[in-house]
């Protein structure tokens, strides 16, 4: 029981890898795409309770790891049904992006078990090898080769990533003696403030500083989202965040309030994720890139939750993350479903929306008016909480200026608000919508809106949660 979310995704790509010796029909390889998840979500259902230790103590089960694989697997399961056809990639090779799809959800759920520095290298190339395929996957289209071009940058930029994160792990044996994440924090604790210590953490960090599109190694978001088809976005920008927040969180918990330079480097890198992001999603027109640095700003304000170095911060942040997928994806539902023949979707081509598909307007409404923090959604709660979080610690100057950035991201989102809603649709073609898309459409809004007005049955999970670390 305790490996068997990963055996069933090892049984899953088995059985993709075998259909992709044939040529099934596209509808076939999707039926038993979306069957192979449904399974594996209800693998890591049954055994979200489950505890103990594998591989020589380097692979540990607890209530932890097994909340976040669930909501990997969920989140996994509704890209997935919204993707549909897969208009974006191309037909011969269907099979084999699922073999990569399910690949990189092993690879992920691996991730958040770890607590090894080689399981978490092993488990991180996984997950991020298997994305570098899917991104070039895409057809050609209207791109041009957009989709090779932006495989090449993901590809080196995450060489980058992971060769400055074995760098910092070799300082960290060098400094410690130790691979494994607890007796690393005992040998730690009496050198937080020592150059080389900070340096270690630091560049171990860089791994999943990239995995979450952090200042300073965000360089690929906006290119690769673009380039990317609308179902390997939508994957990209919502399930490794959450593997990438989890393990973040169990490094972070490794060091001390007192590690003053440790907690300076961290406070740079949310201010300027926030920055960055949220003014050169000012002037963007596609709505993939928007998004794409958009993210880049929320990943700074996950940071507010992890400065902290409480309970509460940690599970804030987890709280906050869990609500950012949920309102990504609704904003992605719509993408996908809106885009033609697979193509990008630019601001304008959501002109008139509210008549054409009254219900992915709305979705995309609830999903953009929570991402902009207005209450009484997801968004808004979350964000109040990492404030105030943030502020009793007494970072005041860091809470002054996420409220700033705050202020500035209301704009962006709600001008896309406005082209929706606002706008005639002539000249626009109508978007066709199956019962799978009501039916997600109004779990996510239930969703965003449940999270936001009772926050605190979720907080109580998320505290449980952490609780297995400190």
């Amino acid at each position: 029981m305790l490996f068997l979310p990963e055996l069933t995704l090892l049984g899953a790509g088995l059985t993709l890898f075998i259909f992709s010796l044939g040529k099934p029909g596209s509808g076939k390889i999707r039926n038993l795409a979306l069957s192979l998840a449904a399974v594996t979500f209800l693998a890591t259902m049954l055994c979200i309770n489950s505890e103990g230790t594998l591989f020589y103590n380097s692979y540990k089960v607890d209530f932890f790891s097994q909340f976040f694989k669930v909501l990997i697997a969920l989140a996994t399961f509704i890209v997935i049904i919204f993707s549909g056809k897969l208009d974006g990639i191309k037909e011969d090779i269907q099979p084999e992006y699922y073999l990569f799809l399910f690949m990189s959800v092993l690879g992920l759920m691996m991730l958040v078990s770890s607590v090894e520095l080689l399981a978490i290298f092993i488990s991180l190339e996984l997950s991020s090898f298997a994305v570098y395929l899917m991104v070039p996957m895409r057809k050609a289209g209207k791109l041009g080769g957009a989709q090779v071009e932006a495989g090449i940058k993901y590809l080196l930029y995450g060489v980058v990533a992971t060769g400055l994160m074995l760098y910092g792990m070799s300082y960290i044996y060098g400094l410690t003696g130790s691979t494994h994440l607890a007796e690393i924090a005992d040998k730690l604790s009496r050198m937080y403030n020592q150059p080389a210590a900070v340096i270690a953490v630091v560049l171990v960090l860089a791994g999943f500083f990239y995995k979450l599109a952090l200042v300073p190694l965000h360089f690929w978001v906006p290119d690769v989202y673009e380039g990317a088809s609308n179902e390997t976005t939508s994957f990209i920008a919502t399930v490794p965040k959450l593997a990438a927040v989890a393990l973040l969180i169990r490094i972070v918990t490794l060091v001390t309030p007192d590690g003053n330079a440790m907690t300076q480097v961290l406070m740079v890198c949310a201010i300027a994720s926030m920055f960055y992001g949220n003014l050169s999603a000012l002037v963007q027109t596609d709505v993939k890139r928007l998004l794409g640095f958009s993210g880049i700003s929320h990943a700074g304000f996950v940071l507010l939750g992890l400065l902290t170095f409480d309970l509460t911060g940690y599970a804030t942040a987890m709280y906050y993350i869990v609500g950012y997928v949920f309102m990504n994806l609704a904003c992605f539902l719509v993408v996908c479903t809106v885009a033609q023949n697979g193509d990008n979707v630019s601001i304008d081509d959501l002109t008139g929306l509210h008549k054409r598909a009254p219900l992915l307007a709305l979705t995309l409404t609830v999903g953009l008016f929570a991402l902009a923090g207005i209450p009484p959604l997801v968004g808004f709660t979350g964000k109040f909480m990492l404030l105030v979080a943030a502020l009793k610690q007494g970072y005041l100057l860091l809470v002054t200026l996420a409220a700033i950035n705050t202020a500035i991201a209301i704009y962006y989102y709600l001008s896309i608000v406005r082209i929706t809603f606002c706008t005639d649709d002539a000249d626009r073609g109508s978007v066709i919508t199956g019962r799978f898309h009501y039916i997600l459409c109004f779990s996510l809004i239930l969703i965003i809106i449940i999270m936001g007005t009772i926050p605190q049955k979720f907080i109580d999970i998320t505290t449980t949660a952490v609780q297995t670390l400190v």
